[in-house]
């Protein structure tokens, strides 16, 4: 998406929406292609876009720098990162040895009000129709089982690798109807619930597989060319 509502039809909000909730929505519309590699913008017209302060819209982009999904340099426009073949591999390759570590602490100790979260969350993924959404939420599925494992270093480090593999999955013109489904997340929290702790590292194993050999046997949709090769 290149343009952006113009102010009349924006309405102003009484209360400027919680950071985490605008960070959600600044990648849900990121994720969806409604802002994109092509996309021209500033901290104003998302500000405006958003109905929000520029401060908190400020916020939103440099944390999403951080996580490699917003180039910001000095003098010039924010952009949305645009991914290729090795970036994602490196990527994929990081989250696995961080991912299947954190699953096993998380087996040894399921806490049923966390488990309770994964399968709301699960419920969610089942009902969501909006392509673009499902990404973030299936991201967010592994970020609540990080959580769960209860190590903030490792849990932090996925934090930032979950985001950038999820505008991969966006941005190239990949096989998506079995990315991450909620059916396999279910058997995750299934085997969490368990404490299975090999049943776990298998299906989580198997997932990752998946996502990277559609990954990286796809093509970006703005560039064709860019992982050629």
């Amino acid at each position: 998406m290149n343009s952006f509502a113009s102010p009349q039809t924006l309405v102003a909000l009484p209360f400027a929406p919680a950071v985490e909730d605008l960070y959600s929505r600044v990648l849900d519309a990121i994720l969806e292609q409604r802002l994109d590699t092509t996309s021209r913008f500033t901290e104003e017209s998302l500000a405006q876009m958003f109905g929000v302060r520029r401060s908190a819209i400020r916020g939103v982009l440099t944390q999403l720098s951080h996580q490699q999904v917003i180039v910001l340099r000095a003098n010039h426009r924010p952009r949305v990162a645009q991914l290729n073949a090795e970036q994602a591999r490196q990527a994929l390759h990081a989250r696995r040895l961080t991912e299947l570590m954190l699953v096993r602490l998380a087996c040894q100790r399921p806490c049923p009000l966390a488990l309770e979260r994964l399968r709301a969350l699960v419920d969610t993924e089942r009902q969501c129709a909006e392509h673009g959404r499902a990404i973030r939420l299936s991201g967010e599925f592994h970020l609540q089982l990080a959580e769960m494992a209860g190590n903030a270093p490792l849990a932090h480090f996925l934090g930032n690798l979950v985001p950038l593999t999820s505008l991969a999955i966006a941005q190239f013109n990949a096989a998506l109807e079995d990315y991450c489904v909620w059916q396999l997340h279910e058997k995750i929290v299934d085997a969490l619930t368990r404490r299975d702790t090999a049943m776990a590292v298998m299906l989580l194993n198997r997932h990752l597989d998946h996502l990277e050999a559609v990954l990286l046997n796809a093509q970006p949709h703005s560039d064709q060319k860019r992982i050629a090769g």
